[in-house]
């Protein structure tokens, strides 16, 4: 069964990571991502006892999983969680070592090919932008609701939006007159409040403003640390840690943690002897980013954002 024709989509970066995870057959994988699951589709073909959980906060991509991964049933375990609690997920299934765990950050593409969802400036629909249709806080109360600073600060530090306090001024000024209900709404006022060079940009007016506000209703950002922690501390000597980012706030966070974890001793240098104690969790695999080839990138545009980061176990954590 081949991933793009069933499915006419192929994960990102694929190959890179299922090399950098170097799958072993009997092992245990957690994908924390799952999405469409192609990703975790192709980690299980590889899989003889071993066995895969995929987690996901977004139930739809948790349901659309079991189907897809129907075939895999006695082997693949999905959980819909956020993976910012991936340790307290591991411990509830009992599961003391991982192989290998795989993290495609960011939105997927069910979420923005569904308009309803609110998550793209290119279709009119109610604003939402939750992962966890579960969740509290929607696009709409972030909008409506935030201070004009709030507002300015999540563009320009989500967004890295030049324009962020021109915008915020907007959508206060805006709201003040009625609610801004849908993204067709916002992508208006948002174009209102930028300077005709801003516009010609080749890139969507609205991105990166909807990038930050999408960031921050989900809290992605807040959730990769812990999720980091949590995974050095599970995996197995030897495991390996794959993580996919697609904007540069995130492979910041990202780079910075894994540098943190394969970080030993911290005592000052003229300490003649070790009293820290700390010994890094993790060997950085490879000290730049993987990246797509032309090949991905001439059939998938949005590969050309993609970073693969990749670090291994070093000594047994339990």
């Amino acid at each position: 069964m081949d991933i793009e024709k069933d499915y006419g989509h192929r994960p990102v970066l694929l190959e890179e990571c299922l090399e950098a995870l170097s799958i072993q057959p009997e092992g245990t994988y957690v994908d924390g991502t799952l999405g469409r699951a192609g990703h975790a589709q192709a980690v299980l073909r590889r899989l003889t006892t071993g066995r895969l959980v995929g987690i996901d906060r977004d139930m739809t991509a948790i349901e659309a999983a079991r189907e897809r991964l129907a075939e895999f049933a006695g082997r693949v375990t999905l959980v819909h969680g956020n993976f910012s609690n991936l340790g307290e997920i591991l411990q509830k299934l009992g599961i003391v070592g991982v192989e290998g765990m795989l993290f495609d950050l960011g939105v997927s593409s069910p979420q923005l090919d569904e308009p309803e969802r609110g998550f793209s400036y290119m279709h009119d629909a109610p604003l939402d932008m939750r992962m966890d249709a579960g969740a509290a806080l929607d696009a709409f109360q972030v909008v409506n609701g935030w201070s004009c600073e709030e507002l300015r600060r999540i563009l320009y530090e989500y967004g890295e939006e030049r324009c962020a306090p021109q915008i915020a001024r907007a959508i206060v000024r805006a709201r003040a007159d009625r609610p801004i209900e849908t993204t067709g709404q916002l992508t208006a006022v948002i174009r209102s409040a930028m300077p005709a060079k801003a516009l010609r940009e080749k890139q969507h007016p609205a991105k990166r403003s909807f990038q930050a506000i999408r960031i921050a209703v989900n809290g992605e950002l807040e959730a990769l640390s812990p999720m980091l922690e949590a995974a050095a501390e599970h995996l197995s000597p030897g495991g390996r840690l794959a993580v996919i980012t697609f904007h540069s706030l995130e492979d910041r966070i990202v780079k910075q943690k894994l540098r943190e974890l394969a970080t030993g001793c911290t005592c000052p240098p003229e300490f003649p002897v070790c009293v820290c104690g700390k010994k890094p969790r993790l060997r950085l695999i490879s000290r730049k980013p993987i990246v797509s080839g032309p090949a991905e990138l001439a059939e998938n545009p949005r590969a050309r954002s993609a970073k693969l980061r990749v670090a291994e176990r070093t000594e047994y954590p339990f």
